[in-house]
């Protein structure tokens, strides 16, 4: 079949800025220091490279190809492209997951988009004065309307979220609507290189800071400890007394001196232990690594639709290699050497090792509690938390519009429409979505529900589906030989081997694993097995009963998918496209 396909990316920089924009993101430089610091640092970062090799490029590369190849014969959707890549008749149905992912996700990542607007507006305005975390958690809670249901929508001011979202809304899909090359590309040309540039002025300030003279192991350098040392020092203080125990890592060279000298003696009534793990033990929890693998997931985009999609509008001899090795190269320097370096060593420089493992550090623990506080505390820290929530701004931009492209190229190639429609058909949708989102912010349930149960559990499958269908339906050496037409280098050979049965395997062990403790609330470190609260919200538990949000955030998903599904089942093109599989055979 002759490509239909009308669009283009004008240049290889730019859908390589397009990808690696896709990619960096608010994962990038709130999630993945959450991770690290809440995954034992240093062992978190062999787990995370591990993951990268094993699962990340190989399903990045995987996705650049295949995107390439569906796009060559008219298909620019994840339905439309499992369907020429899989001879099935469900291929079609199973590839709507890469469309439901990525316009889920918009409708509650551009309300925190939103907030990292409204975050940089307010400091730039000198409204950011905090100086303790309980205020800045309050004025969070106040912003997005945390408290009850429909308390976002009250507020119309720049200290409510209300503002923010309309616009970055509009934003989104006038830039979507210029389409691929005069939307997605030119914006990420300006945006990925002007976020670099603010991550590194924001770097070099959190570099220099120094250190307080009544708390000096609270430092830049005890952060750098913190983010990558493999071996892990903690020490535990037990009152011999009541027998109740502390435990604490600590990283400060002389707070491990002085505690190692204290080792196993009892001093005023505590007795002193410090405890040294190695990296071999802390890289036997499966915790860590279904963490280091979750985090490739959402720093590389892999599993979302979005790169699928993507490549889908490249040429034949357009290069997918190199092109997707520089794009995930861009993005892990954005997340390790920019989000890494500025966030744990900031606020260890403020709050020190023991504030930081007590702050809950969740994504939003993170990014809209804790920092905050440290931009109040830091010189000039208006100015440069202005730039650092303008910087998350920047980055959420690049993947919110990037979420909105799988969802255009669907109506497009399942309603026959023209891009004027498929906006405003994807407009609708999303809008609504959105607004049911933000209308549930009560303890952000919708949210929460919706990030964990497509933004986690359903990339899982999505991703595990694609390596499959790459290795196995279409064949790996059919892939491979694919992916080196007009590559300007080669794929090393034993990723064969890798992306054939490392790859799937590894995905399946972690998968089972993630449901085993993030479902079923399994520990595999003692303790009592208890149900997830997501499911809980679900089935009820504990004598609470399912929580309606909750439903409805499920039921949300399952109408857009059979709404998806009946789109997709009267689509001619797709059915010949099975009919040509079955002739051959």
């Amino acid at each position: 079949m002759a490509s239909s396909t009308k669009e283009q990316w004008n240049s290889r920089l730019g859908v390589i800025l397009a990808v690696a924009g896709s990619a960096v993101g608010l994962g990038n430089f709130l999630r993945f220091p959450g991770q690290v610091a809440q995954n034992g640092g240093g062992a978190f970062m062999i787990a995370y490279f591990i993951s990268f090799l094993l699962i990340g490029l190989p399903i990045c590369w995987a996705e650049w190809t295949m995107g390439r190849h569906g796009g060559q014969r008219g298909f620019n959707s994840s339905p439309g492209i499992f369907n020429v890549l899989w001879r099935s008749p469900a291929a079609k149905y199973v590839g709507i997951i890469g469309v439901i992912i990525p316009v889920v996700i918009y409708m509650y990542y551009v309300y925190i988009e939103a907030w990292c607007l409204g975050y940089a507006v307010n400091f730039a305005l000198g409204h950011m004065d905090f100086s303790t975390i309980q205020e800045s958690n309050a004025w969070w809670a106040s912003f997005i309307g945390i408290e009850e249901n429909g308390q976002a929508f009250k507020g119309l001011g720049i200290s409510h979220v209300g503002i923010y979202l309309f616009f970055v809304f509009i934003l989104n899909f006038v830039l979507i609507f210029r389409g691929i090359s005069g939307g997605i590309e030119f914006f990420c040309k300006i945006a990925v290189p002007t976020l670099v540039v603010i991550a590194f002025i924001v770097l070099i300030r959190v570099m220099t800071l120094s250190t307080d003279v009544t708390a000096p192991e609270e430092n830049v350098n005890n952060g750098l400890g913190f983010l990558w040392n493999p071996v892990k020092t903690f020490v535990v203080e037990t009152d011999v007394a009541t027998g109740n125990s502390t435990r604490r890592e600590i990283v400060d060279k002389g707070f491990k001196q002085k505690y190692g000298a204290l080792d196993g003696q009892t001093v005023d009534g505590v007795k002193y232990e410090v405890d040294k793990v190695g990296v071999i033990k802390q890289l036997q929890s499966p915790k860590l690594w279904l963490a280091a693998a979750g985090q490739i997931f959402f720093s590389l985009s892999v599993g979302f639709g979005v790169i699928i999609t993507y490549s889908s509008y490249m040429r034949k001899d357009d290069d997918v290699v190199l092109s997707g090795l520089a794009a995930t190269s861009a993005n892990e320097f954005c997340e390790v050497a920019l989000g890494g370096l500025i966030t744990i060593p900031a606020a260890v420089a403020f709050i020190g090792v023991a504030g930081l493992a007590g702050a809950g550090l969740g994504t939003f623990d993170l990014g809209f509690k804790v920092l905050p506080l440290v931009f109040s505390e830091m010189p000039f820290g208006n100015a440069f938390g202005a730039l650092w929530f303008f910087l998350l701004f920047l980055a959420a931009m690049t993947s919110s519009i990037s979420m909105l492209q799988p969802g255009i190229s669907f109506i497009e190639e399942v309603m026959k429409a023209d891009r004027k429609r498929s906006c405003a058909i994807l407009g609708i949708i999303t809008a609504l979505g959105c607004g049911f989102v933000v209308y549930f912010s009560a303890g952000i349930k919708a949210l929460d529900t919706l990030d964990f149960w497509v933004g986690t559990f359903l990339i899982f499958i999505l991703a595990t589906i694609q390596i499959i269908i790459f290795g196995w339906a279409f064949g790996v050496d059919r892939g491979m030989n694919e992916a080196h037409e007009g590559a300007a280098i080669r794929i090393p050979g034993f990723y064969k081997f890798i992306m054939k049965y490392v790859s799937p395997l590894f995905l399946i062990v972690i998968f089972i694993f993630y449901i085993l403790m993030n479902v079923l609330g399994i520990s595999f470190s003692g303790g009592e097995a208890h149900l997830d609260y997501h499911v809980t919200d679900l089935i009820g538990g504990d004598g609470s009963s399912p929580n309606m949000a909750a439903w409805l955030s499920i039921g949300l998903v399952g109408i857009l998918f059979a709404f998806f599904a009946i789109l997709v089942s009267g689509v001619k093109r797709y059915q010949k496209v099975q009919q040509n599989w079955e002739e051959r055979v």
